[in-house]
């Protein structure tokens, strides 16, 4: 059976399931599963579509049939803060009746925690975090990651925004791993593609007045701004360069490409350039399938970018938990071999690092979504970017 045909009859199987009160639970052993990444602050948005899509696929695992297991999903907010990371995962990695996690939006915590995870043996697949030393820095077979990593999304950047006309650049990075490490990145990219930065400003991701900064940016009349943060630093620093009075060009890699940016710029958030490892939704062969069953579920908020790499994770878990039983180390053993898994996202393949290969795509914010690049009226020349 396609899996295509799968999930939309396993959608129609959970609703009658949970409509009729049929779901044979008692028969199965209870599994459980933990879910962690942002739920409050200004990174919930992603957080949220994380951890819905996540829950949805526990839902259609749950009412399969052929299931051997009952899946229980144990959710926890990281709040996207280091300290909070280390105790959530913690929590998680010392209870051993979870046996799996599906772990962390944001990189500072995503590599704040590896440490743990390993300490305690529980194996994890990260979602949406980016830096690349969560799976290249360390030899930790607990440590998967189904999403990229940001040197491809530096990479495509660099060679994207020159090859649009911008040679010209700031950089506005935060502080923590998550900001030096998209600077490090796009900065080595960018001298390769022939782009020149005139500037570069590390600021705390909690800072709120940028006036000095763009003061100085707008003396240097950059082509453009590059973003090396969340989406909090963004939606500060969009909203306030028009009031300062600089026109350049913004662009990020995916910590912006959210929901939570385009509600928080608003109008100003038009024609932002972003870059993210993830395909279109759509353009997956189980894509609207899987549209389609979050809309059943009846989840109100979007699955966001990384959504549906929060899905896949839990999908290769449980598909490793039904085939070795319920066992961290033998879990472990088995996602570290993973090849060819076909997934939501695509054909999954696991490095020696245990990180899957990927390629990044570009997208522009337009009438207020997230738009494909090759797709959108900008590359179309119906609309402009900005350019000094």
């Amino acid at each position: 059976m396609k899996l295509i045909n799968k999930l939309l009859l396993l959608t129609c199987g959970a609703l009658v399931a949970v409509a009729t009160g049929t779901v044979p639970v008692l028969a199965k052993e209870t599994v459980k599963l933990a879910f962690i990444g942002p739920l409050s602050g200004g990174n919930s948005a992603p957080g949220i579509g994380g951890r819905n899509s996540t829950q949805l696929a526990v839902q259609l695992r749950n009412a399969d049939p052929s299931a051997k297991y009952i899946f229980e999903l144990v959710t926890l907010d990281d709040e996207c803060k280091p300290n909070i990371g280390i105790q959530v995962a913690t929590k998680a990695a010392s209870d051993r009746s979870i046996i799996a996690g599906v772990t962390h939006y944001c990189s500072a915590v995503g590599i704040a925690t590896v440490d743990t995870y390993a300490r305690f043996g529980l194996p994890v697949v990260v979602w949406g975090a980016i830096l690349p030393e969560i799976t290249y820095g360390n030899d930790y077979h607990e440590i998967h990651r189904v999403n990229g990593t940001m040197i491809n999304e530096g990479k495509l950047a660099a060679e994207f925004l020159t090859k649009q006309g911008f040679l010209k650049y700031v950089v506005v990075h935060d502080t923590t791993d998550y900001g030096k490490g998209q600077n490090k990145y796009f900065s080595e990219y960018l001298k390769l593609a022939g782009g020149e930065i005139v500037a570069t400003f590390p600021v705390s991701p909690d800072q709120q007045d940028f006036t000095a900064e763009l003061t100085k940016i707008k003396e240097l009349k950059p082509d453009l701004i590059m973003v090396g943060g969340l989406t909090p630093l963004g939606v500060r620093l969009r909203a306030q360069m028009d009031r300062v009075g600089v026109t350049a060009q913004l662009a990020g890699v995916s910590g912006i490409m959210n929901a939570g940016f385009l509600e928080g710029a608003g109008a100003a958030a038009e024609g932002t350039i972003s870059f993210h490892n993830g395909a279109p939704i759509t353009k997956y062969e189980q894509g609207q399938a899987f549209l389609d069953a979050y809309a059943k579920a009846g989840f109100r908020e979007d699955p966001d970018a990384y959504g549906p790499f929060a899905y896949s994770a839990a999908t290769l878990i449980m598909d490793a938990i039904e085939k070795v039983g319920p066992d961290r180390a033998k879990v472990k053993d088995l996602l570290n071999t993973t090849k060819a898994y076909k997934s939501l996202v695509g054909e999954i393949n696991f490095d020696d690092h245990r990180q899957n290969i990927l390629r990044a795509n570009v997208y522009v914010a337009q009438d207020g979504k997230w738009v494909y690049w090759p797709d959108s009226e900008y590359a179309a020349s119906k609309r402009k970017l900005r350019l000094n």
